[in-house]
């Protein structure tokens, strides 16, 4: 059975900082290339971060560039997404995903490539 949990959300002040974690189960997680998005109310869940099987690519939503760090950890089956820098636009709740298989250096932003999702957690930045 295919499982991605998601969990490290909160309520922070501007400023600071989270760092999400997504547990994978049920697929081979090197054969999958893994992404972050986020929905908040009111708007279309957009694609913020996704890396490559080989870790060889990258991609970054322009607004979180330079605070938000995507990584991956294949031999513990789990994707981080840690968030620096937080401001009240970036409260959504955010979801892991995972599309593949998948080799090489694909990576997409577009939700409607990802095959498997997490449930979501709730990510809060207000004073």
């Amino acid at each position: 059975q295919v499982q991605l949990v998601e969990s490290g959300g909160g309520l922070v002040q501007p400023g600071g900082s989270l760092r999400l974690s997504c547990a994978v189960s049920g697929f081979t997680l090197d054969e999958y290339a893994i992404g972050w998005f986020r929905q908040a109310p009111g708007k279309e869940r957009e694609g913020v971060s996704c890396k490559s099987t080989n870790a060889g690519r990258t991609y970054y939503l322009d607004s979180v560039k330079g605070r938000f760090t995507i990584s991956r950890d294949n031999a513990k089956n789990t994707v981080l997404l840690q968030m620096n820098g937080l401001k009240p636009e970036d409260t959504a709740v955010y979801y892991c995903a995972a599309s593949g298989p998948r080799f090489g250096n694909y990576c997409d932003l577009d939700a409607g490539e990802y095959d498997y999702w997490g449930q979501g957690t709730q990510v809060t930045v207000s004073s």
